[in-house]
């Protein structure tokens, strides 16, 4: 099947702080490469990768690791040739930008007088807002230029507050893009679409029908020579704030007037003003052991590497309905689900009928590349009497239409090109969520040891009673 036509964007300067580091080699160099072969990019580009290192070879040579790595499977020949002449590194540091200015005054000149800049921070968070204030007082800022922010946004409502005024000083609203890449995954806008194409879904989205919903984000990899970043970070700030806090908006905001950034946003917006503020006694915090024998992780390290929450939003749509948000590190398998457990039925005259692997019709949501939607019903077991069990309806997205989507950098990097603002959150949104976060971050749980290749602390198993923890799983494979 064909895709409809796109617009090209204009021509671009990729300024990408941070290029050397994991996030660029893992997915934005892939990325910016994929879209190269896919005819997405602008038909003249330029990246230039900055940082305060110099690579110790040529900076072109790095990035065709990181694709053999990363992205073997479009790695040719042909496309290196036609990638590797747009690369570059330039030095750059808050306090000396000088010579990186002069590179994109150097490329926009060569590309034209339609070109513009887009500028990835994929920085630490305590590098965000003396990097934004070097642009400013560089000019580059207010040159044409879009900025992408990586999460975390901040560290804390006031940090985050900071980062959002230092932005402000510099770039327009509509040129800052704080980006969360769950919200490109293809299995997450499919919650929207299931949700609001479908008279079968909408209609039973509230809490007369709904009994729990589960964000569940369990990784099996550790921290991945990332210590320092995790130490000052953490499974709460890494995971919960961002990604896990983006998909509840999506699963539980009000219908938008209209399906364009403008709307969406608003309305999730007003559900983050809903959510009530975390409470400290509905969270259980971990660590996985060994982690303080890690490489950048302090000796008596109090810094968690697991988080559950049950949260709650106080609405008409979802009062009493528990949101229960579970995400670690060295856990026993790495899934990303989201699954809606439905109430029982009014009459349940099969009750006495059940088996052992008895839980609610579930809408489940594999957030994986391939996405998958499942919808576990309950049916006969065939045979001469009459006992029920569950079997699920399982749909396959792009195997039954055929089509595969773009990875999740790729879809937002080429979101930003276009200035489409649908798939980023908003400075209201960011704040909001830090506020709810606030009394977690002043008054934490004891952070409680799990082994690794575990489901994390026993204490969290009580967060999701009576229907318990989807994963592992119980339903009928």
């Amino acid at each position: 099947m064909s895709s409809p036509s796109l617009p090209t964007p204009q021509p671009r300067v990729f300024v990408l702080f941070g290029a050397r580091g994991d996030l660029a080699r893992r997915k934005l160099l892939p990325a910016l490469y994929r879209l190269t072969r896919a005819g997405l990019m602008p038909d003249e580009f330029r990246v230039i990768g900055s940082g305060r290192h110099e690579p110790e070879g040529d900076f072109a040579d790095e990035v065709r690791a990181a694709l053999q790595q990363f992205a073997s499977d479009e790695l040719s020949d042909e496309g290196w040739a036609a990638f590797a002449p747009r690369l570059s590194f330039v030095t750059s540091s808050a306090e000396d930008g000088d010579r990186l200015v002069a590179a994109i005054r150097e490329a926009r000149e060569a590309l034209g007088d339609q070109s513009r800049t887009l500028l990835y921070m994929a920085v630490p968070p305590s590098a965000m807002q003396p990097m934004v204030g070097m642009l400013g007082r560089s000019g580059v800022a207010r040159d044409r230029a879009r900025i992408v922010m990586e999460k975390p946004f901040g560290s804390d409502l006031t940090s985050a507050k900071a980062l959002n005024a230092a932005l402000h000083e510099h770039f327009d609203e509509d040129a800052i893009f704080r980006i969360d890449h769950f919200l490109g995954k293809e299995p997450v806008q499919d919650i929207l679409a299931l949700r609001f194409a479908n008279g079968l879904f909408e209609p039973i989205w509230n809490r007369r029908h709904v009994e729990s919903v589960q964000i569940d984000v369990p990784e099996n990899l550790g921290i991945e020579g990332r210590g320092s970043f995790y130490d000052e970070t953490g499974a709460f700030r890494d995971m919960v704030v961002t990604h896990l806090a983006q998909i509840l908006g999506f699963v539980a905001m009000e219908t938008p007037r209209s399906l364009d950034a403008a709307a969406l946003r608003d309305v999730k917006a007003a559900l983050f003003e809903d959510l009530r503020p975390f409470d400290p006694a509905e969270a259980v915090f971990g660590q996985f052991d060994g982690y303080r024998d890690e490489d950048g992780v302090s000796d008596d390290s109090s810094t968690e590497t697991f988080a559950a929450l049950r949260v709650w939003i106080d609405n008409d749509r979802w009062r009493g309905v528990p949101y229960l948000l579970r995400t670690g590190k060295a856990m026993a398998q790495s899934r990303s689900t989201v699954s809606i457990a439905l109430r029982e039925p009014e009459h349940e005259i099969l009750t006495h009928l059940r088996d052992a692997t008895w839980r609610p019709n579930e809408i489940v949501f594999e957030l994986s590349d391939d996405p998958e939607i499942t919808i576990d019903v309950r049916v006969k077991v065939p045979g001469p009497t009459l006992t029920v069990t569950p079997a699920p309806l399982t749909l396959d997205v792009e195997r039954a239409l055929d089509r595969h989507g773009l990875e999740a950098y790729e879809r937002l990097l080429h979101d930003v090109m276009l200035g489409d603002h649908l798939l980023f959150t908003r400075a209201d949104e960011i704040e909001r969520i830090w506020a709810c976060a606030d009394a977690l971050l002043t008054h934490p749980p004891n952070v409680l040891a799990y082994e690794r290749g575990s489901w994390g602390p026993q204490a969290a198993l009580a967060l999701a009673e009576p229907v318990g923890w989807r994963l592992p799983d119980t339903a009928a494979d």
